[in-house]
């Protein structure tokens, strides 16, 4: 890219700008900045003059170009600026990644396919694979800034979207600049919206160029034409840098015989008729071969590679170097730096060129590109792009070929294999069987669901149903798939019509058939927050399987029916049904439970709300473990949630965050409303347990926005219950309150599932009590009291004593606070909620010590704060020991002291690691104060034992430290 640069004129601002960005990066700040201007206007000769700035600072400079033609190759602009460069690195630098980031890697860059394991991960984490290369940038500014320029992102594939998304969103936390060019008026959607966040979110530096003056215009032609040209050549221009120099070309070049090219139509090239000429112009210089080698060249890619360009040209190799060189005299290619890979001068060169060759030419130009690329063992998505584009109908092989071609995409680049799928089903013979090409549309199905696309997912399902015979075995599985999308879509009246004509069109209504069709409209119960025709369907479900000998569709029936009941508050049936599904669940070998999934997730969701944790967690890593290893990735959210809550009730804070942050990740790539919102409240409640209240409050009202635009159910309900909490920690009750029982049915919160009403109830009483409605906070306890007196479940029963015990406090009679909280405290120990029973243990410390029985209140507040530092509930924990301060107690919690053999973050004790992860969020010292309760004093005290140990000089290297080590636990 630096042999574009020999002449920048008129950018002095950008340029300033280079310089400040720049220099942000050499101390250590990831940062990222924006090209924004139409084509030829200079944003490629910009990239360049800070690649060479860049340089001359001793950075580490890689740079990427998206290519118009190349655009369903997946990953392709990094594939572009990394593959080669870490080719070349020495084994042992990767080797120090994590063997999980090298798989990862494996699946992005060609250059690294060794790595891989053959397996990849469900689409809805291919998350992961972005991690994987964030901290292969972060990895690879270890010693030197690295400055990663991508030209040309309007081209992007999605792949390459999603993940520079994914970079803007989270920068990797190291010195690394991005830098990236596009036009304005041909950004993708995606690629937008993450640009304009960035933006807003000031972490972009976005300049957007525009044209020249005529004293600039002037300055850059550089006497090269005489003055009244000049002023012709400004006005075709438009003074834009590159018309203006190709029409410089155009003027001041002799004319020479050649063969005649046609001129390519300057709407198709986006550019002025004039410019238009002035390529043709240039093109009919060339002599055949240097032409032909052009035009296969424009086949191949670019960059290309000088062999494919020969091959595709069909061109012997002999002539291919002398052509080559015409071109490189004549500047409408240049040399890369990589080792005999080229570009053209700009794209504009490249698509005159690319539109006009002759059609037939161009076909046989491809299919020669496919044949070469299959000779040297490339890969799939790199022959699929050329074979999409020569393969004749009817051409079974190149049919093969797509479809391989979109498997192997689908979990990373979905929206790429949904392409290839598309491409696959217009080459089918029309011959070819209805079973073929509903495995086709299927696929393409799924991966348009994958990549957020419900309409167009839809539409493939519904064309899929119209191809088989109404009583096949596939239309069920199609009509059910369909209804699925149209959950997602909003659209819950036409899932539960859609699945009802499927039932009433089976000839037996007790075939398996109609189970599997009962089961779904089961299902459909529960995002209409109608728990009763849940309970009636699965019933139905479970009497039709039960005659059928049917292992796991029994299960499934009856795993679905237990948590049907535990949502309507029928608990002791759904514990009736909870033990003769994991009965059956626990007996099936991995095969059998692959063929009905649905039975342990559904298990565990029941066991998940009747307080069995242990078995929860079990049935739910084994149901993820097979969810993966069998493709089922439709199942993979709803496991996550499980294992979420496990963990974050278990007192696995941390692990619960990690779990809810890949989540809200794989929700925002697949585009799923619902599933964002879901994730984005749990990781609400997550990051309300640690202590982090901003991060809580963001992710709430992020996801009570999202929710506004689905109908009103379960996900409304629980991000207002999300939101409620943490504007009820920030001091805004009033807020809480309406945003608690707006979405959840009134102040009674009738649309709560009953299992869950207690403690909906005990958050609304605490609302109350704060804005000092003591008349509604008792009626709010009397009513969770009753909830959980109704269900009978432990977690219930403490969350409603706790209620209880905050209103008496609040009455005047410490006694009975005292009694009910400790109750509370004993009911959550029993299920193994630690963080719950530790809460009620602080408020237990406040009503004794009220009641004038201080050496029991700090007993239990004692406890309470050691139960709450071993989760990591550090907010709460500095609570507790609060009250203790007021009680005349001295903390003399020791924290956990460092290493003394160790080195890096190892070394720092417990204290010293808590301000290091306050660091990394980007808290100042004072930030870090306040939230751990120490003087600014203290901090900065810290701060200097850690830059000694960890032997930086920097907040930003300290924070880099910490995130290699990755996210510890401390010590109990």
């Amino acid at each position: 890219m630096g042999q574009l640069a020999e002449h920048v004129v008129g950018r002095d601002e950008e340029l300033r700008s280079f310089d400040q960005v720049l220099g942000d990066v050499a101390q250590g700040r990831p940062a990222a900045i924006q090209l924004v201007g139409e084509p030829g206007i200079g944003k490629t000769r910009l990239l360049a003059q800070l690649a060479a700035r860049a340089n001359e600072r001793g950075h580490v400079v890689l740079s990427g170009c998206a290519a118009e033609f190349e655009r369903d190759l997946p990953f392709w602009v990094f594939v572009d600026a990394l593959d080669e460069y870490v080719q070349g690195l020495d084994p042992r630098l990767l080797g120090a990644l994590d063997e999980a980031v090298r798989t990862e890697l494996a699946s992005v860059l060609p250059s690294l396919s060794a790595l891989g394991d053959g397996t990849a991960a469900p689409h809805d984490e291919r998350y992961r694979a972005h991690r994987a290369i964030r901290q292969l940038l972060e990895h690879l500014a270890t010693f030197k800034p690295l400055v990663l320029v991508l030209d040309d992102l309007h081209w992007a594939d999605p792949a390459s979207v999603e993940l520079l998304g994914a970079l803007l969103r989270r920068p990797p936390d190291a010195a690394v600049l991005i830098a990236l060019a596009v036009r304005p008026r041909q950004v993708p959607e995606r690629l937008a919206a993450a640009l304009e966040r960035a933006h807003r979110e000031e972490t972009v530096v976005r300049l957007e160029l525009t044209a020249l003056s005529r004293g600039e215009a002037d300055e850059l032609l550089n006497e090269s034409v005489v003055e009244t040209a000049a002023a012709a050549l400004y006005e075709d221009s438009g003074g834009n840098p590159f018309y203006l120099e190709q029409l410089a070309r155009s003027v001041s070049r002799a004319t020479e015989a050649g063969s005649p090219v046609s001129a390519p139509h300057a709407a198709v090239l986006e550019v002025p008729q004039t410019v238009a000429a002035a390529l043709a112009e240039e093109l009919a210089l060339l002599s055949s071969g240097a032409r032909r080698l052009l035009e296969g060249a424009a086949v191949a890619g670019d960059p290309f590679a000088l062999e494919l360009a020969a091959a595709a040209a069909a061109v012997p190799d002999a002539g291919s170097a002398e052509a080559l060189d015409e071109l490189l005299r004549l500047g409408l290619v240049r040399p890369t730096d990589v080792p005999r890979r080229f570009r053209f001068r700009h794209p504009l060169v490249r698509r005159a060129v690319y539109e006009a060759t002759p059609g037939g030419w161009r076909l046989e130009a491809h299919e020669r590109t496919a044949e070469a690329l299959e000779a040297r063992g490339a890969s799939l998505a790199a022959r699929a792009h050329h074979v999409e584009r020569s393969a004749r109908h009817g051409d079974l092989a190149a049919v093969a070929i797509l479809r391989e071609a979109g498997e192997a995409a689908a979990r990373r680049a979905p929206e790429t294999a949904a392409i290839w799928f598309g491409d696959a089903l217009r080459l089918l013979p029309d011959a070819a069987s209805a079973d073929e090409r509903v495995e086709l549309l299927l696929a393409r199905a799924g991966s348009l669901a994958a990549s957020g696309h419900f309409l167009d997912s839809h539409s493939a399902l519904l064309e899929s149903i119209a191809l088989v015979p109404d009583e096949s075995v596939a239309r069920v599985r199609l009509m059910t798939a369909c209804a699925g999308v149209e959950h997602l879509l909003g659209r819950h009246d036409d899932a539960r019509d859609r699945l009802g004509r499927a039932l009433e069109d089976l000839e037996n209504p007790a075939s398996a058939d109609a189970v599997a069709l009962m089961i779904e409209l089961s299902v459909d119960g529960f995002y209409r927050m109608e728990y009763d025709a849940m309970r009636e369907w699965a019933q139905r479900a479970l009497l039709a399987a039960r005659p059928l000998g049917d292992k796991a569709l029994t299960a499934a029936a009856v795993a679905t029916l237990a948590y049907a009941c535990v949502l309507g508050g029928a608990i002791t049936e759904a514990e009736g049904h909870r033990a003769e599904a994991a009965a059956l669940v626990d007996t099936l070998p991995d095969s059998e439970l692959a063929l009905r999934l649905d039975a342990a997730v559904n298990l565990a969701a029941a066991e998940l709300d009747l307080e069995r944790l242990t078995e929860a967690g079990a049935h739910a890593e084994r149901a993820m473990a097979v969810a993966r290893a069998t493709g089922q990735n439709d199942f993979v959210p709803v496991l996550v949630y499980c294992l979420g809550w496990v963990t974050r009730l278990g007192g696995r804070l941390a692990d619960s965050a990690e779990l809810f942050d890949g989540a809200v990740e794989g929700a925002r790539l697949s585009g799923n409303t619902q599933s964002l919102a879901g994730n984005l409240l749990n990781r609400s409640l997550s990051a309300l347990a640690e202590g982090d209240i901003q991060m809580a409050l963001i992710t709430a009202e992020e996801s009570v926005d999202l929710a506004r635009r689905l109908d009103q159910g379960l996900a409304s309900a629980s991000a207002g219950l999300a939101l409620a909490a943490a504007l009820l920690e920030t001091g805004d009750p009033a807020r809480a309150v309406e945003a608690l029982v707006g979405p959840a049915g009134g102040d009674e919160l009738s649309r709560v599932p009953r299992a869950w009403a207690a403690s909906w109830l005990e958050l609304l009483t605490r609302c109350w009590l704060a804005l000092g409605r003591s008349d509604l906070a008792d009626l709010a306890a009397a009513r969770a009291d009753a909830a959980a007196t109704a269900v009978g479940l432990r977690m219930a029963r403490s969350k409603a004593d706790r209620a209880t015990a905050a209103v008496a406090l609040d009455a005047g009679d410490p006694d009975l606070a005292a009694e009910r909280a400790l109750a509370s405290a004993a009911a959550a120990d029993d299920v193994g909620i630690p963080v719950e029973a530790a809460l009620s243990r602080t408020l237990a410390g406040h009503a004794l010590a009220q009641a004038g029985q201080p050496e029991r209140a700090v007993a239990e507040l004692q406890r309470a704060a050691a139960e709450l530092h071993a989760c990591g509930a550090l907010r709460y924990r500095d609570a507790a020991e609060h009250e203790l301060r007021r009680l005349g107690e001295r903390i003399h919690r020791r924290t956990r002291p460092g290493k003394t053999d160790r080195v890096g973050v190892e070394s720092l004790t417990e204290r010293e690691l808590e301000v290091a992860r306050l660091v990394v969020d980007r808290r100042t010292n004072t930030e870090i104060a306040t939230t751990l309760f120490l003087s600014p004093k203290t901090v900065e005290s810290h701060m200097h034992n850690m830059f000694q140990k960890l032997d930086v000089s920097s907040r930003v290297e300290v924070a880099r430290a910490v995130e290699r080590a990755g996210r510890a636990t401390p010590d109990s």
